[in-house]
């Protein structure tokens, strides 16, 4: 064993070998926890590899004792606990529908997505019995969770006189886990599989749910009981794995906050030399679904989204609960490459979730009260919110969802919090996640002569919680269609004489924004703060002039997150008045009418979610109320001419036809529903009475 620790060196640094080094650390740091790259042992011994693989439960324990002797004779140290050897990296990486029977008691390696955590439950692994006639102690191992109380005592002979004294037991932390199979391991038309995961020791509390990681531990078999008052037990197996190593398996995609330490001084150098390019935003948007064509605009928002905003800390430290995730809301006519865009940010980052509309409901999304079959205790099964905690959440077909399941999302787009109060569970879910949804209008096809709302007939308290909703748009063009043709037949060969410009690296650009999200955190100063008042001044001032709102202050605190996320981009410490108008003022290309126009990120988004078709101009209030000043201002009017009419009738009831008949005749113009809404705004005030179909007014007292 000495041979293989001062042997083996690693690529970075070939003068020093790693696993004395790893020694040092323990020393060092008191970590327990010896990591051993089982692909190290295969190379210096094939043979000792086979039998760590085949026989664990015997090999292990030797290694942890020649260990610990290496370990004695080099340091002086006395550790708090013996260092325990963690195998990892197999050679093949087991599936968990190929777990067979042949796989018992042997060390095997699987990868999924955590599920489900337990609480941290304390098991006995050295029972302390002492004789009630003569105080004889005793100590008794665990045998795969069975005690065997002593029958007799040795010192008086007596018969079951022993009692079990547990504070001179000894306890370990246990957690069970629930490991699910990753959908990429899933055949066609299968559900997924889960495998019960046992954690002991320090490997407790190492992963939550939504991680994905790849466990490697000894696959263990152990017989049901019948019943726990008799012997007998099933001839059929429960099945777990006792972990001993956890790695995550993220390597493919955008790397989570905690792992920015991963990068190596070359590669922070790369990425700092990139960041002082000019084209640095351009590059990166580039880089963000390359196979989709056009749409740099939503792009850019998205790539806002992947960078995210600042945590907030006031002045004594404390961090204040203010959302830095951003939400983007993407509708428009089907076949826009709206549901790409999503699977696109589903495949790049680590913590991210993929649901549909209609095939997601309100426990699906939050949490779920559901039986332990193990403990039988009522345990909480977290939903797509809450596994996407520190991620992303891809909601495709929005517009498809109930009104039960939307009003789940109220709370999690501004608060970052989910409470739950079920079952007698009383608890509050952190899910700081971003949100990415996808609506198709209700016709099908985008109607330019309604709102927002009337296109989509989502509510406008959940419209106001998106900090950028775009438009997509299938109109025609032809030199646009033009571009587009070449593009989608350009990805079924090989030009490469076409190429527009040279493409960012997918790797680097995970690792760009991974460095951006751990170790960038941009401030606002002085210039930057009135500059940002002075914006939001002007969207007030955008629709005064006409008796309509253009902002509100939640539009602020996004403008903001927006130019945080710009700062983001260029691994700026301080949030600069360039980054406001970056955010204020984003210079993109129209496709739509193929011609030099400049517009910005934030007012793109507006444009095309809050304008009012009846004036044209940008309205805020569609997107916080649901209806334009302009309509609000028609149902006002129409409803003084419904009160003028019947206080001229003193009580007497009149049918809505035979009244709406009347109204017309006095040169009002008006639809049916804003008519309905005006008798609905009339009856909450309390100033109508309705009968089947007929009202009366009712004189205020």
């Amino acid at each position: 064993m000495l041979t293989l620790l001062s042997n083996v060196r690693m690529e970075i640094d070939l003068e020093r070998p790693y696993y004395l080094e790893r020694l040092y650390e323990i020393d060092q740091s008191e970590n327990i926890a010896f990591n051993l790259n089982l692909q190290h042992v295969r190379l210096f011994n094939e043979a000792l590899y086979r039998k760590i693989v085949c026989y664990p439960s015997d090999i292990i324990p030797y290694l942890d004792l020649t260990i610990n002797e290496i370990f004695s004779e080099k340091y002086q140290k006395v550790l708090y606990a013996p260092i325990e050897v963690r195998p990892f990296n197999a050679q093949k990486t087991r599936n968990m529908r190929a777990l067979n029977p042949q796989d018992i008691d042997q060390l095997i390696t699987i990868s999924g997505m955590v599920i489900r955590t337990s609480p941290l439950i304390p098991e006995m692994r050295q029972a302390y019995f002492r004789c009630t006639v003569c105080n004889f102690p005793v100590d008794v191992e665990v045998d795969r969770g069975r005690i065997e109380e002593p029958a007799v005592c040795h010192n008086c002979q007596s018969k079951y006189s022993f009692q079990l004294i547990h504070n001179r037991s000894l306890f370990m932390d246990k957690q069970i886990i629930k490991l699910q199979e990753s959908p990429d391991d899933m055949p066609a038309g299968q559900t997924p599989y889960t495998v019960t995961l046992l954690a002991h020791g320090d490997m407790v509390e190492r992963v939550q749910p939504g991680d994905r990681v790849a466990v490697t531990g000894i696959y263990r078999a152990v017989p049901a009981r019948i019943n726990p008052r008799m012997r007998n037990v099933n001839s059929v197996y429960r099945t777990s794995i006792d972990v001993l190593h956890f790695r995550k398996t993220d390597q493919s995609r955008l790397h989570q906050i905690d792992d920015g330490t991963h990068l190596t001084d070359e590669r922070v150098s790369m990425i700092m030399n990139l960041a002082k390019r000019a084209d640095i935003v351009n590059r990166l948007t580039n880089a963000v679904a390359p196979s989709i064509y056009g749409h740099e605009d939503i792009k850019r928002g998205i790539l806002c989204l992947l960078f995210g905003g600042t945590n907030k800390e006031d002045r004594t430290g404390n961090k204040i609960k203010l959302r830095s995730e951003i939400n983007i809301l993407l509708c428009g006519d089907p076949g826009t490459s709206k549901s790409q865009l999503l699977q696109y940010v589903y495949r790049l980052v680590p913590r991210a979730q993929y649901t549909s509309g209609k095939g997601s409901s309100a426990v699906g999304l939050t949490a779920s009260v559901a039986r332990d079959p193990d403990t039988r205790h009522l345990v909480l099964q977290t939903g797509a919110l809450v596994l996407a905690d520190n991620g992303v959440c891809c909601i495709d077909e929005f517009d498809k969802m109930n009104d039960s399941t939307r009003s789940v999302l109220h709370e999690v787009m501004e608060q970052q919090t989910l409470s739950i109060a079920k079952a007698g569970i009383i608890c509050q879910l952190n899910a700081r996640t971003s949100i990415l949804a996808a609506a198709n209008p209700i016709d099908s096809q985008w109607n330019r002569n309604k709102t927002i709302v009337d296109n989509i007939k989502l509510p406008h308290t959940l419209l106001s919680r998106f900090d950028l909703i775009f438009l997509l748009v299938d109109s025609q063009n032809e030199l646009y269609d033009r571009r587009l043709a070449n593009h989608l037949v350009s990805l079924y060969y090989r030009e490469t004489d076409n190429d527009d410009c040279e493409l960012l690296d997918l790797a680097l650009l995970r690792d760009y924004i991974g460095y951006a999200r751990s170790y960038v955190n941009p401030m606002l100063d002085e210039a930057s703060s009135r500059c940002l008042i002075d914006k939001y001044l002007q969207m007030r001032k955008a629709g005064s002039g006409f008796g309509q709102i253009s902002a509100y202050p939640r539009q602020l605190e996004s403008l903001i997150r927006l130019a945080e996320a710009h700062a983001k981009i260029k691994l700026s410490s301080m949030v600069s008045v360039q980054d406001v108008e970056d955010a204020y003022r984003r210079i993109i290309f129209d496709l739509k009418r193929i011609l030099g126009f400049r517009l910005n990120l934030y007012r793109e988004a507006l444009k095309q979610s809050a304008v009012d078709p009846s004036t044209g101009r940008v309205d805020i209030n569609i997107l916080a109320a649901g209806i334009s000043a302009t309509t609000k201002q028609i149902i006002d009017q129409l409803a003084e001419a419904i009160l003028g009419e019947l206080s001229q009738r003193h009580g007497i009831l009149i049918s809505l036809k035979q009244l709406m008949q009347q109204l017309r005749q006095n040169d009002l113009s008006f639809t049916r529903e804003l008519f309905d809404e005006a008798v609905n705004n009339l009856m909450r005030n309390e100033l109508l009475v309705r009968t089947g179909d007929k009202i009366r007014y009712v004189p205020a007292t």
